[in-house]
Protein backbone atom coordinates (compact mmCIF):
# COMPACT_ATOMS: atom_id res chain seq x y z
CA UNK A 1 0.00 0.00 0.00
CA UNK A 2 2.71 2.38 0.66
CA UNK A 3 4.35 1.59 -2.88
CA UNK A 4 0.99 2.65 -4.36
CA UNK A 5 0.73 5.62 -2.31
CA UNK A 6 4.47 6.46 -3.13
CA UNK A 7 3.70 6.13 -7.15
CA UNK A 8 0.49 8.17 -7.36
CA UNK A 9 1.90 11.42 -4.76
CA UNK A 10 4.82 11.54 -6.99
CA UNK A 11 2.36 11.38 -10.20
CA UNK A 12 0.79 14.20 -8.83
CA UNK A 13 3.71 16.37 -8.14
CA UNK A 14 5.35 15.54 -11.89
CA UNK A 15 1.70 16.59 -13.10
CA UNK A 16 1.59 19.17 -11.21
CA UNK A 17 5.31 20.71 -12.15
CA UNK A 18 4.64 20.14 -15.76
CA UNK A 19 0.99 21.48 -15.80
CA UNK A 20 2.52 25.14 -14.16
CA UNK A 21 5.40 25.18 -16.79
CA UNK A 22 2.88 24.39 -20.02
CA UNK A 23 0.86 27.41 -18.28
CA UNK A 24 3.15 29.83 -18.14
CA UNK A 25 5.11 29.24 -21.14
CA UNK A 26 2.71 27.67 -23.67
CA UNK A 27 -0.77 28.41 -25.50
CA UNK A 28 -0.99 25.18 -26.51
CA UNK A 29 -3.61 23.16 -24.42
CA UNK A 30 -2.28 19.61 -25.61
CA UNK A 31 0.14 18.85 -23.52
CA UNK A 32 -1.98 20.09 -20.62
CA UNK A 33 -4.61 17.67 -21.46
CA UNK A 34 -2.74 15.00 -21.55
CA UNK A 35 -0.91 16.06 -18.09
CA UNK A 36 -4.38 16.27 -16.37
CA UNK A 37 -5.97 12.88 -18.14
CA UNK A 38 -2.60 10.63 -17.21
CA UNK A 39 -3.04 12.27 -13.20
CA UNK A 40 -6.72 11.24 -13.41
CA UNK A 41 -6.50 8.49 -14.98
CA UNK A 42 -3.50 7.29 -12.48
CA UNK A 43 -5.48 8.36 -9.12
CA UNK A 44 -8.77 6.44 -10.47
CA UNK A 45 -6.91 3.25 -11.46
CA UNK A 46 -4.93 3.05 -8.55
CA UNK A 47 -8.24 3.61 -6.41
CA UNK A 48 -10.25 0.43 -9.08
CA UNK A 49 -7.16 -1.85 -8.36
CA UNK A 50 -7.20 -1.53 -4.49
CA UNK A 51 -10.41 -3.86 -5.01
CA UNK A 52 -8.10 -6.64 -5.87
CA UNK A 53 -4.37 -7.50 -4.89
CA UNK A 54 -1.59 -5.43 -4.01
CA UNK A 55 0.05 -5.85 -7.86
CA UNK A 56 -3.37 -4.78 -9.01
CA UNK A 57 -3.23 -1.75 -7.23
CA UNK A 58 0.19 -0.90 -8.40
CA UNK A 59 -0.76 -2.08 -12.06
CA UNK A 60 -3.90 0.03 -11.82
CA UNK A 61 -1.82 3.07 -11.54
CA UNK A 62 0.42 2.51 -14.90
CA UNK A 63 -2.71 1.61 -17.12
CA UNK A 64 -5.31 4.34 -15.95
CA UNK A 65 -1.91 6.93 -16.23
CA UNK A 66 -1.37 5.73 -19.34
CA UNK A 67 -5.28 5.55 -20.47
CA UNK A 68 -6.09 8.95 -19.15
CA UNK A 69 -2.63 10.86 -20.58
CA UNK A 70 -3.52 9.26 -24.13
CA UNK A 71 -7.43 10.62 -23.44
CA UNK A 72 -6.65 14.41 -22.49
CA UNK A 73 -4.09 14.44 -25.46
CA UNK A 74 -6.57 13.56 -28.06
CA UNK A 75 -9.20 15.95 -26.50
CA UNK A 76 -6.39 18.67 -26.23
CA UNK A 77 -5.44 17.90 -29.62
CA UNK A 78 -9.00 18.23 -31.25
CA UNK A 79 -9.75 21.44 -28.93
CA UNK A 80 -6.74 22.95 -30.55
CA UNK A 81 -7.51 22.74 -34.09
CA UNK A 82 -11.08 23.44 -34.08
CA UNK A 83 -10.04 27.06 -32.02
CA UNK A 84 -7.77 27.82 -34.62
CA UNK A 85 -10.28 27.37 -37.49
CA UNK A 86 -13.21 28.93 -35.76
CA UNK A 87 -10.79 31.76 -35.67
CA UNK A 88 -10.79 32.29 -39.10
CA UNK A 89 -14.32 33.04 -39.40
CA UNK A 90 -15.81 36.50 -39.82
CA UNK A 91 -18.12 37.77 -37.10
CA UNK A 92 -17.08 35.79 -33.76
CA UNK A 93 -15.08 35.91 -31.03
CA UNK A 94 -13.24 32.47 -29.94
CA UNK A 95 -12.34 32.29 -26.54
CA UNK A 96 -10.61 28.95 -24.69
CA UNK A 97 -12.26 28.76 -21.80
CA UNK A 98 -10.67 25.32 -20.08
CA UNK A 99 -9.12 22.28 -21.50
CA UNK A 100 -12.20 21.02 -22.90
CA UNK A 101 -14.16 23.91 -23.93
CA UNK A 102 -14.39 26.72 -26.25
CA UNK A 103 -16.41 30.00 -26.08
CA UNK A 104 -17.60 30.99 -29.19
CA UNK A 105 -19.41 34.57 -29.34
CA UNK A 106 -21.31 35.34 -32.39
CA UNK A 107 -21.86 39.07 -32.91
CA UNK A 108 -25.27 40.17 -32.54
CA UNK A 109 -24.85 42.85 -35.53
CA UNK A 110 -24.15 39.86 -37.63
CA UNK A 111 -26.68 37.37 -36.38
CA UNK A 112 -30.12 40.02 -35.91
CA UNK A 113 -31.90 43.13 -36.42
CA UNK A 114 -32.92 45.05 -33.52
CA UNK A 115 -35.44 43.12 -31.46
CA UNK A 116 -35.87 39.88 -33.65
CA UNK A 117 -34.63 36.85 -33.65
CA UNK A 118 -35.09 36.35 -37.49
CA UNK A 119 -31.34 35.18 -38.68
CA UNK A 120 -30.06 37.82 -41.01
CA UNK A 121 -29.37 36.75 -44.71
CA UNK A 122 -25.44 37.88 -43.77
CA UNK A 123 -25.19 35.53 -40.65
CA UNK A 124 -25.50 32.58 -42.61
CA UNK A 125 -22.57 32.81 -44.20
CA UNK A 126 -20.53 32.83 -40.50
CA UNK A 127 -22.68 30.23 -39.35
CA UNK A 128 -21.93 27.28 -42.39
CA UNK A 129 -18.54 28.11 -41.38
CA UNK A 130 -19.19 27.39 -37.78
CA UNK A 131 -21.01 24.76 -39.07
CA UNK A 132 -18.63 23.05 -41.57
CA UNK A 133 -16.09 23.01 -38.35
CA UNK A 134 -18.53 21.76 -35.84
CA UNK A 135 -19.39 18.45 -38.71
CA UNK A 136 -15.00 17.80 -38.46
CA UNK A 137 -15.03 17.46 -34.73
CA UNK A 138 -18.38 15.52 -34.17
CA UNK A 139 -17.31 14.53 -30.57
CA UNK A 140 -18.46 17.60 -29.15
CA UNK A 141 -21.64 19.00 -27.99
CA UNK A 142 -22.79 22.69 -28.55
CA UNK A 143 -24.97 24.61 -25.55
CA UNK A 144 -26.11 28.08 -27.41
CA UNK A 145 -26.66 30.54 -25.33
CA UNK A 146 -29.09 33.86 -25.92
CA UNK A 147 -28.85 37.12 -24.31
CA UNK A 148 -30.41 40.48 -24.77
CA UNK A 149 -29.45 44.37 -23.09
CA UNK A 150 -31.43 45.80 -20.73
CA UNK A 151 -34.00 47.83 -23.06
CA UNK A 152 -37.30 46.17 -22.85
CA UNK A 153 -38.70 44.20 -19.65
CA UNK A 154 -36.78 41.46 -18.42
CA UNK A 155 -39.75 39.09 -19.53
CA UNK A 156 -39.64 39.98 -23.54
CA UNK A 157 -35.81 40.21 -23.23
CA UNK A 158 -36.34 36.43 -21.81
CA UNK A 159 -37.89 35.20 -24.43
CA UNK A 160 -36.41 37.07 -26.87
CA UNK A 161 -33.18 35.46 -26.24
CA UNK A 162 -34.85 32.02 -25.94
CA UNK A 163 -35.80 32.52 -29.39
CA UNK A 164 -32.33 34.32 -30.76
CA UNK A 165 -30.69 30.41 -29.73
CA UNK A 166 -33.48 28.58 -31.15
CA UNK A 167 -33.06 30.68 -34.17
CA UNK A 168 -29.37 29.66 -34.14
CA UNK A 169 -29.97 25.59 -32.97
CA UNK A 170 -32.71 25.47 -36.53
CA UNK A 171 -30.46 26.89 -38.48
CA UNK A 172 -27.33 24.76 -38.27
CA UNK A 173 -28.95 21.80 -37.52
CA UNK A 174 -30.79 22.51 -41.54
CA UNK A 175 -27.13 22.70 -42.51
CA UNK A 176 -26.54 19.66 -41.16
CA UNK A 177 -25.21 19.76 -37.33
CA UNK A 178 -26.96 16.89 -35.93
CA UNK A 179 -29.68 17.81 -33.55
CA UNK A 180 -28.61 15.70 -30.78
CA UNK A 181 -25.54 18.02 -30.13
CA UNK A 182 -27.23 21.22 -29.59
CA UNK A 183 -28.95 22.64 -26.29
CA UNK A 184 -30.46 25.90 -26.10
CA UNK A 185 -30.93 28.21 -23.12
CA UNK A 186 -31.87 32.09 -22.99
CA UNK A 187 -30.71 34.27 -20.13
CA UNK A 188 -31.82 37.71 -21.20
CA UNK A 189 -30.36 40.73 -19.35
CA UNK A 190 -29.26 38.83 -16.93
CA UNK A 191 -25.56 38.15 -17.53
CA UNK A 192 -24.33 40.88 -19.66
CA UNK A 193 -20.37 41.62 -21.28
CA UNK A 194 -20.10 45.44 -20.38
CA UNK A 195 -22.67 48.08 -18.98
CA UNK A 196 -26.14 48.20 -20.26
CA UNK A 197 -25.31 52.56 -19.60
CA UNK A 198 -23.59 52.84 -23.33
CA UNK A 199 -24.71 51.82 -27.47
CA UNK A 200 -21.48 50.00 -27.50
CA UNK A 201 -22.06 47.90 -23.93
CA UNK A 202 -25.91 47.58 -25.55
CA UNK A 203 -24.18 45.91 -28.41
CA UNK A 204 -21.80 44.01 -27.01
CA UNK A 205 -24.17 42.12 -24.18
CA UNK A 206 -26.62 42.03 -27.52
CA UNK A 207 -25.12 38.62 -28.62
CA UNK A 208 -25.46 34.75 -28.87
CA UNK A 209 -22.51 32.20 -27.33
CA UNK A 210 -21.83 29.12 -28.25
CA UNK A 211 -20.16 26.62 -26.12
CA UNK A 212 -18.36 23.99 -27.80
CA UNK A 213 -17.33 21.23 -24.95
CA UNK A 214 -15.41 18.25 -25.85
CA UNK A 215 -17.68 14.95 -24.87
CA UNK A 216 -15.46 12.86 -22.57
CA UNK A 217 -16.99 9.34 -23.23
Amino acid sequence: MKKIIAVVMIGTFAAATAFADDVANTRDKTRNGAIIGGLAGGVLGAVLGKQGSHHNATRGVVVGGVVGTAAGAIIGSMMDKQERELRQINGVDVQRTSQGELNVVVKNEVLFDTGSASLRSSAQRSLRGMASVFDRYGNTTLYIQGHTDSVGSAGSNERLSVRRADSVANYLETIGVRGGRLETTGYGESKPRSTNATARGRQLNRRVEIHVRANQA
